[in-house]
C-alpha cells in the first residue's frame, strides 16, 4: 500500500509471486494531516480484511504513524534515512511523532549504522533495531561494455558523469550543475548524463543555460531499471551531492556497476566510499570543492579502472540483496518472537 503519490517515477519491475498491491483510499495524491482520519478508516478496513500477521511501515512519522494509530501490533517500521537524519527534529511536531511511533514499534530497520545511532538517541532500544542496508541485483547492476549512448551523443573520447538522483533540495542537483559548468570550462572533454526531475528543474536550467553547457550535458529524464543500468556502464564517475543519505540505494546501483563515486562527505555516504579507494569524498553542499573533485577525478582518470573493481568488491560484500534481505526476515522473526 502506498500512503501518496509523487512526481518520481514508481517502480516499473513486474511483481514477484505472492505479492499483491492492495487498493486503499491513499496512493492518489499528497496526504495531509487532515487527511489522517480518513486515510486511517480505510487502513483499519484493509487490516480487518487482510488480517496480517505483521504490519511494516515506512518511513516514520507519515507511514509509520498512521499505522501506529491503527494498533494493528506487531509493527515493523522502517526508516527511509531523511525521515530521522533531517526531520525527526526539524520541529516538536516531528519529534512527538517519532517519539509516538518507537513508542509502538516492536522493531525498527535501518539502512545504516547513521540511522540506527539516530534512531538510539530518540530513545529505541538498540537491540530491537535491524540494520538492513537494501542492496541492488548484482546482476543487473554489474561492469560491462557501454552499448552506443556515448555514440549516439556524440561523447567518443569524452569524460562522462553521471548523476541520477531526483532534482529536489534534499539531492543537491544544483550543487552538481554548478559544480559541472565550473568545471567544464577547464575540461573539454567533460559531459554529463543528468537523469530524473524534479521542483528545482527551472534552476538547473537557468544555471546550465547561463553557463552555454547545455551541449555537454543530455537529459534522459525518468529512466526505468532496465536503462539504467546502461547509463552506469557508460559513466566514468557516479555524482551525488545528496545532503542527507542512509545507505544509497542510488550508490549501490553504481559501485555495483564498477563506477567509483564522488559523493558529498555526509556520515551515510562514509559508510560506503574510502576515498582514493572506490571514490571521493567532498564537503556537503561545496560546489567549488565538488568542482576541484571532478578536475582530481579526471587527472586521475587512470586509476578509475582499479578503483571501479574495488566499488564492485564492496557492492559485492554489502549491497547484494539476495543475502541482505536475510536481515529483513530477521526483523520479522523478531518482531513476532
Amino acid at each position: 500500500m502506498r500512503l501518496e503519490r509523487r512526481g518520481h517515477q514508481q517502480e516499473d519491475r513486474a511483481l514477484p509471486p505472492g505479492i499483491h498491491i492492495v487498493r486503499w483510499a491513499g496512493g492518489h495524491s499528497r496526504a495531509r494531516l487532515i487527511d489522517y482520519p480518513r486515510l486511517l478508516a480505510s487502513l483499519r478496513r484493509v487490516l480487518k480484511r487482510v488480517k496480517p500477521d505483521i504490519l511494516h511501515a515506512g518511513p516514520i512519522q507519515t507511514v509509520s504513524f498512521l499505522a501506529a494509530l491503527s494498533g494493528l501490533q506487531p509493527l515493523v517500521s522502517m526508516s527511509w534515512g531523511s525521515d530521522l537524519l533531517l526531520d525527526a527534529d526539524r520541529n516538536k511536531l516531528n519529534m512527538w511523532l517519532t517519539r509516538y511511533v518507537f513508542k509502538r514499534s516492536a522493531v525498527l530497520i535501518s539502512d545504516c549504522d547513521t540511522v540506527r545511532h539516530k534512531a538510539v538517541s530518540f530513545g529505541f532500544r538498540d537491540e530491537r533495531i535491524v540494520t538492513f542496508p537494501w542492496g541492488v541485483d548484482l546482476k543487473h547492476f554489474s561492469p560491462g561494455r557501454e552499448d552506443g549512448l556515448r555514440e549516439r551523443a556524440g561523447w567518443e573520447g569524452a569524460f562522462v558523469l553521471l548523476h541520477t538522483r531526483s532534482w529536489e533540495p534534499v539531492y543537491g542537483v544544483d550543487v552538481v550543475a554548478q559544480a559541472f559548468t565550473r568545471a567544464a570550462r577547464q575540461i573539454p572533454e567533460l559531459r554529463l548524463f543528468l537523469l530524473g526531475n524534479g521542483s528545482l528543474s527551472q534552476k538547473i536550467w537557468r544555471i546550465l543555460e547561463l553557463d552555454m553547457v547545455q551541449g555537454r550535458v543530455r537529459f534522459a529524464g525518468q529512466v526505468g531499471r532496465k536503462e539504467l543500468s546502461r547509463y552506469f556502464r557508460t559513466a566514468d564517475l557516479y555524482v551525488s551531492a545528496s545532503h542527507s543519505d542512509g545507505s544509497s540505494v542510488s550508490l549501490m546501483e553504481a559501485m555495483a556497476s564498477g563506477v567509483p563515486a564522488l559523493v558529498s562527505d555526509i556520515p551515510g555516504n562514509r559508510e560506503w566510499v574510502t576515498p582514493d579507494q572506490n571514490g571521493w569524498l567532498f564537503p556537503d553542499g561545496d560546489a567549488n570543492a565538488l568542482e576541484h573533485s571532478i578536475l582530481q577525478a579526471f587527472e586521475q582518470r587512470e586509476k578509475l579502472a582499479e578503483m571501479g573493481r574495488a566499488a564492485r568488491k564492496q557492492a559485492e560484500y554489502r549491497a547484494d540483496w539476495s543475502k541482505n534481505f536475510k536481515q529483513l526476515l530477521h526483523a520479522y522473526e523478531l518482531a513476532m518472537a
